[in-house]
């Protein structure tokens, strides 16, 4: 699996985290883009153009990089949802508050999916090099290898795809959760945009009428 697909969520995420406004952010602006900058190079470094190299540490660096992305995103929607319950300067502009909305939701949904992508099956290499025979999601593909080319896996776009799609629906859609671990993601990420979704466009709506 090539690794820029999995640089660009990262970038994106980190770009997303500048837009936030400073009472969304965890401590001064520069230090979560410059920690999640960090990692990333590390990771490409050590294993750059495609994913195959098995490392504990790349595997640990790739870990701690999730974690800070969604430390990152989970502070952010505890925040804002600390704002809308209780007044803050978002909430007096419905245009703040849905582009503040907006930044929150995509980050939940990009840090979710890099922790998908991360855990199932021990990350991209390990699946490269071992398949599961049970894995931790259930993918199409995966259930019915007649509608997928041989030797298919998941890649990262896929993962993507399960963390917006559980983030509309708030359920599964094409890809099932298997492991205790992954369900219990799944079932806090669906909780996370029903309550930001249901909390924003609400207070928007407010503020509009």
């Amino acid at each position: 699996e090539a690794r820029w697909p999995m640089a660009g969520a990262v970038l994106a995420a980190i770009a997303l985290t500048l837009l936030l406004p400073d009472d969304l952010r965890l401590g001064p602006s520069w230090v979560l883009p410059v920690l999640e900058g960090v990692l990333l190079v590390t990771l490409i470094v050590g294993d750059p153009g495609a994913i195959s190299r098995r490392s504990r540490e790349l595997r640990a660096v790739g870990i701690t990089l999730v974690a800070v992305l969604g430390l990152s995103a989970m502070v952010a929607t505890g925040l804002l949802i600390d704002s809308l319950i209780t007044g803050g300067p978002e909430t007096e502009s419905a245009g703040d508050l849905l582009e503040a909305g907006a930044v929150v939701w995509t980050s939940n949904i990009i840090a979710f999916a890099l922790l998908y992508w991360e855990l199932d099956g021990g990350g991209a290499a390990a699946r490269a090099h071992d398949p599961l025979d049970h894995p931790d999601f259930a993918f199409p593909q995966q259930l019915n290898p007649h509608i997928s080319s041989p030797g298919w896996r998941p890649r990262f776009i896929d993962y993507l795809y399960l963390g917006f799609t559980n983030a509309t629906a708030f359920s599964p859609t094409d890809a099932m959760p298997l492991a205790p671990w992954a369900k219990i993601a799944m079932t806090v990420q669906a909780v996370i945009s029903l309550a930001l979704l249901g909390l924003v466009v609400a207070r928007a709506v407010n503020v509009f009428s």
